[in-house]
């Protein structure tokens, strides 16, 4: 769709929020360490039931609302990692003074300004990631901005918050959370809505997620980071998708929401034609489907009930698609599921699913629907399945009248689905368990400013004769510390340059984890041990992979070990140069043939010799001697 539109004549706007977890020592309020554990380590377990509170001025927020309108079990567990703060059992401690200097580090690579008074509040989130049923967040930075290629993009607003508990299971009635997450401290940065096309914001995001890793002290990973993307066009609506992890993206997202506002504007142009409308009666259809051989309906309706409603004008355009499969009716399942339901049906794609043409046409004279009515159904338990209709027709409703602002999930494919009506004002209010921390000029100054990873990579380009790739390579690479330690050891060595460490490091290590070896096991110990060995000139850097395999096969082995394991333990001069006098003495003719291009072919049984024992320079040079000699006696 991006090579069709312009976007610009579409009145798109676009803004990034950016969540990225923060890598210190410790949690937000609280002296548990920032570690993710394996859930079968978790210690013991306990659950909770959330429901919304009313704000200072009481009124209840709409999005909490709308998480509890299915009351589920949230289960949690615990471990020796975690304290009574995660559980809300214990108030939480100050704001980690850790987590403080980072961020504001972040804002100056921002250009934002900080408040003089940092306040925790709390917002409301019920969904049962949060164990106390809100999320502790803080206004930390404003006014900042950053260059695109398609001009100034503003940095509106830096918070700092706490990451929420990871979703491990979810059984409808029950979700169940894993606490070692709860309490990281991450960042929250979100744009100002300058964001012209979907290209622009994968620009922007890739920018920004660059400034976060030039601090050094962000977490990398799957999960670490979030970007969510709010979207609009003209006569469109503000939707908020959340939750799209991986960069490449967020150009599809911005791309396939556009064409979703796009498309629901174009369906309410032909409803309102065809002057379609929404009956509000919700009809107790389930004597109709005693006898269903619908697995679905027949199942659901032992302990439950089949309800429909009747959409006037609306037969052939619950159909419409509205995303890459995704339809109209797409938009109302999803609303429905929000009850507990697992979907509906509709009459635009029945019969199907077991269900008869003879039930169709029953169901349909029964509600009174004529030849250009739709009738969408559902079947479960009475509550669930009533609440499922009710949202039905309040979609529906606002299909006839303006695409609805809202929070939608981004999909794998670059779709999204509804999750939730935006937050408003009243899900937020103070925190006062957590003191207020003043951020004095002083204090501000007084942290130092990152350098920037592009910088970094021309540094490295002309400090260590890297060549732009491999210098871009080692900046963003999760390895970049063990670089710069590994360089600063064999700083002026003239076998461990900056380029084999790169090469090691962002090539062979990749090559063999794709060739099957665990690579996790291969810690930073064991390349430094094996460098060492290689400037020693115990072993040659063409053993650089035996080694890796080796040891990542027996991750507990010191090198050196590897080494003899491997009979990789060196040759000396005596028996390289009685091999290859022996070798020259039986290929005579061959070298008498070809002179001194007979080097490069027996090179080649030299180092089948005697490969990772002598470094290949050294062989060379030995091989061409001889060469030289009996050619020139």
């Amino acid at each position: 769709m991006s090579r069709k539109i312009d976007y610009r004549g579409l009145g798109l706007k676009c803004g990034l929020e950016i969540h990225q977890q923060l890598d210190s020592k410790e949690k937000m309020f609280c002296k548990c360490p920032t570690t993710i554990r394996n859930t079968d380590e978790s210690n013991f377990e306990f659950f909770r039931y959330l429901r919304p509170t009313a704000s200072e001025m009481g009124e209840t927020d709409k999005a909490a609302l709308e998480q509890t309108k299915v009351n589920r079990k949230y289960i949690y567990k615990a471990y020796d990692t975690t304290c009574l703060i995660e559980n809300d059992e214990e108030p939480p401690r100050e704001l980690n003074k850790e987590v403080l200097d980072i961020a504001l580090s972040i804002s100056k690579l921002l250009h934002m300004v900080p408040v003089e008074q940092l306040h925790m509040m709390r917002k409301i989130v019920v969904d049962g990631s949060n164990t106390s049923g809100f999320q502790r967040t803080a206004f930390l930075a404003s006014g900042g901005s950053m260059d695109t290629s398609e001009g100034t993009v503003g940095i509106d607003v830096l918070c700092v918050e706490e990451e929420a508990a990871q979703k491990i299971e979810d059984a409808g009635d029950s979700i169940l959370y894993s606490l070692d997450r709860l309490g990281i401290p991450l960042v929250e940065i979100a744009t100002t809505p300058d964001i012209i096309s979907p290209s622009h914001a994968r620009e922007t995001a890739a920018k920004i997620g660059m400034i976060l890793r030039s601090t050094g002290k962000v977490k990398r990973g799957i999960g670490t980071i979030r970007q969510d993307v709010n979207i609009s066009i003209a006569e469109g609506a503000r939707v908020e998708i959340k939750g799209v992890q991986a960069l490449d993206l967020i150009e599809t997202i911005v791309e396939r929401e556009a064409e979703r506002q796009v498309n629901l504007l174009e369906i309410r142009r032909s409803l309102n034609e065809r002057n379609a409308s929404v009956h509000d009666e919700i009809f107790d259809v389930t004597e109709l489907f005693k006898g269903t051989e619908s697995k679905v309906i027949k199942r659901s309706i032992k302990k439950g009930k089949v309800f429909a409603v009747l959409l006037p004008g609306f037969a052939g355009h619950v159909g419409m698609e509205v995303q890459p499969g995704r339809r109209l009716g797409t938009e109302f399942s999803d609303r429905a599921k929000t009850s507990g339901v697992g979907g509906i049906f509709h009459t635009d794609e029945l019969p199907n699913y077991g269900i008869t043409e003879d039930e169709v046409t029953a169901l349909r004279e029964f509600v009174g629907a004529g030849e250009n009515d739709a009738v969408i159904m559902v079947a479960d338990k009475e509550k669930r399945a009533r609440g499922a209709m009710e949202s039905v027709l309040i979609r529906a409703a606002e299909t006839l009248e303006f695409i609805p602002e809202e929070t939608r999930k981004g999909l794998p494919d670059g779709n999204s689905a509804y999750m939730r009506p935006l937050p408003g004002a009243s899900r937020m209010y103070p925190e006062t368990d957590v003191p207020q921390v003043e951020i004095s000029r002083e204090y501000f100054e007084s942290i130092p400013v990152p350098e920037l990873l592009t910088e970094r990579a021309k540094r490295f380009s002309k400090e260590y004769g890297l060549n732009e790739e491999l210098a871009e390579k080692i900046v963003y690479s999760q390895d970049l510390p063990l670089f710069e330690e590994l360089i600063a050891k064999f700083s002026g060595d003239n076998i461990i340059t900056a380029t084999l460490i790169v090469r090691t490091i962002t090539g062979t290590v990749p090559e063999l984890k794709r060739d099957g070896v665990d690579v996790g096991k291969i810690t930073d110990e064991h390349f430094k041990q094996m460098f060492e060995v290689i400037a020693s000139g115990e072993v040659a850097k063409e053993a650089i992979e035996k080694i890796l395999r080796h040891v990542a096969q027996k991750p507990n082995t010191v090198v050196r070990d590897s080494l003899e394991e491997l009979g990789l333990t060196g040759s000396d001069t005596a028996e390289i140069e009685a091999f290859i006098e022996k070798l020259v003495e039986e290929r005579q003719d061959f070298i008498t043939e070809k002179g001194t291009g007979a080097v490069g072919p027996l090179m080649g049984l030299v180092m089948g010799e005697f490969r990772g024992k002598v470094d290949g320079k050294v062989l060379s040079e030995l091989l061409k001697q001889k060469i030289n000699e009996f050619l020139n006696p």
